[in-house]
């Protein structure tokens, strides 16, 4: 079990070699379409996950403008929540309210790839706007990596970039579609976000996981 304040673990790099001769086949349809499902079989799982997500968004207005060190710690451990929902489907357990909150497990990794990531997409896009690009859809499946395999934050990044450069085009679009549905369900008054957040969230790790596969042992237990 991984504690909060681990750095994680460093994977042997062996275990990836296979995708550099062989990248990561990526099916949009099938994601979103089955993150649609899971989300329509545990509604009222993600939609009260979701309203406890915005619920601190709208605490951590009140400081800095939700650029307080306490909201940005929280935000990326809070956020994956879904994965951690996500990742105990597809090991066909059943789904508590409580697993969304396990993405605290892995609080400092979380907080490290995600001020990282601040970091270079911010540099990226000042100094070559298409570097920012690169980049933000380059690390998307970080998050993934940290909770899969208990990943120190460095690795989780690179491994992801590595993986997602392969075929980086087809993430490109994913990552598209996922901002044009959460457009939408902005445009619907803020209220459709309630059911695009978790949707596109779901439909993230879904890919990850029709990628990847998920390892058995990537869901801490109580």
């Amino acid at each position: 079990v991984m504690a909060a304040f681990d750095f994680g673990t460093t994977v042997p790099p062996e275990q990836f070699s296979h995708f550099r001769h062989h990248p990561v086949q990526l099916d949009i349809q099938r994601a979103l379409r089955e993150g649609w499902e899971l989300f329509r079989n545990n509604p009222s799982e993600f939609l009260g996950f979701t309203l406890v997500c915005f619920a601190a968004w709208l605490v951590g207005l009140l400081f800095d403008g939700g650029s307080s060190i306490i909201f940005s710690s929280i935000a990326a451990p809070l956020y994956s929540g879904y994965t951690m929902a996500v990742f105990r489907i597809a090991k066909g357990e059943s789904l508590e309210f409580s697993d969304f909150f396990k993405g605290f497990n892995y609080l400092l990794p979380h907080f490290l790839s995600s001020l990282s990531f601040t970091m270079f997409l911010s540099f990226g896009f000042i100094l070559v706007f298409f570097t920012g690009i690169y980049l933000a859809v380059s690390y998307m499946f970080t998050t993934f990596f940290i909770i899969d395999y208990k990943m120190n934050f460095w690795q989780a990044m690179e491994t992801s970039r590595t993986i997602i450069t392969r075929s980086w085009f087809s993430f490109f679009a994913f990552a598209i579609v996922l901002f044009i549905i959460n457009v939408a369900g902005a445009f619907l008054f803020g209220i459709g976000m309630i059911v695009s957040a978790p949707v596109t969230a779901c439909a993230a790790a879904i890919a990850y996981r029709n990628c990847m596969g998920v390892q058995i042992s990537s869901i801490d237990e109580e």
